[in-house]
């Protein structure tokens, strides 16, 4: 029985808590629209943020206090990386990439609570974004240069005799952005989490020298909030390249 009770110990799961889970079943027809714990976790991200940032505005003082202060430093912060990035032209489209920071950004962070759900872990979430990116930048692309853009595929320095290999090479590389962009998110946010659940199953099953995988697990989640902050800004940098070679075509 203790020999049963120890490998039992070792019986984890670390995939169960990226499991979607329905809250509120609602079919449309064919169509499954339910409410998950994913949507709600979502919604509070989006929640939490909007709070944060009008109570930390709406207070506005010469002398600011901590939120005001790191409100308007993720300001600055997100919109000097839009303008050194993408030039002042693209700082029209500061709001958009601003919002994606922030989300991901909260999403990251809200992942981070035990026994929350992080959002960011789900391809579903992140493709959605990555092709969001994707289409709004291609669409500005064709918008500013219309057919010219296309030149942006054809590397006209290049010798004459392999600009169609490289052609083919920028067309692929191009559309494979969405794919790149969006699993470089996922695939972290879902590992370090499945690190962190293997690891915390241990500390019970060594006794002891639980002590051990303690010491891991603390080191590793506080790399994993520096993985959260990271990837929310290599995500919004990638973003702002992207946007930068639609506008310039560079």
């Amino acid at each position: 029985m203790a020999k049963q009770a120890v490998e039992g110990e070792f019986n984890i799961d670390p995939m169960h808590q990226f499991e979607i889970k329905k809250l509120i079943p609602l079919d449309l027809g064919i169509v499954d629209i339910s409410f998950t714990n994913s949507a709600l976790f979502a919604f509070i991200a989006v929640a939490a943020t909007i709070v944060f940032m009008w109570t930390a505005v709406s207070g506005q003082g010469l002398i600011p206090g901590r939120m005001q202060s790191v409100a308007e430093g993720i300001y600055e912060f997100v919109r000097n990386m839009v303008r050194d990035t993408a030039g002042d032209e693209a700082l029209k489209y500061f709001p958009y990439i601003f919002t994606l920071f922030v989300f991901i950004l909260a999403c990251n962070l809200l992942g981070m609570i035990p026994y929350s759900f992080t959002v960011t872990s789900h391809f579903a979430v992140t493709v959605f974004l990555a092709l969001s990116v994707f289409i709004t930048v291609t669409a500005i692309g064709f918008m500013k240069h219309g057919t010219h853009f296309l030149s942006f595929f054809w590397p006209a320095d290049a010798p004459a005799a392999v600009r169609p290999l490289l052609c083919i090479i920028e067309v692929i590389s191009y559309f494979v952005r969405p794919v790149s962009h969006s699993i470089r998110l996922g695939a972290n946010m879902m590992a370090g989490h499945a690190v962190l659940k293997v690891l915390g199953g241990f500390v019970g099953a060594m006794g002891v020298l639980g002590i051990l995988p303690i010491l891991g697990v603390t080191a590793i989640t506080l790399l994993e909030f520096v993985v959260a902050i990271l990837q929310a800004y290599v995500f919004a940098i990638l973003t702002c390249v992207y946007l930068n070679d639609s506008l310039n075509l560079h």
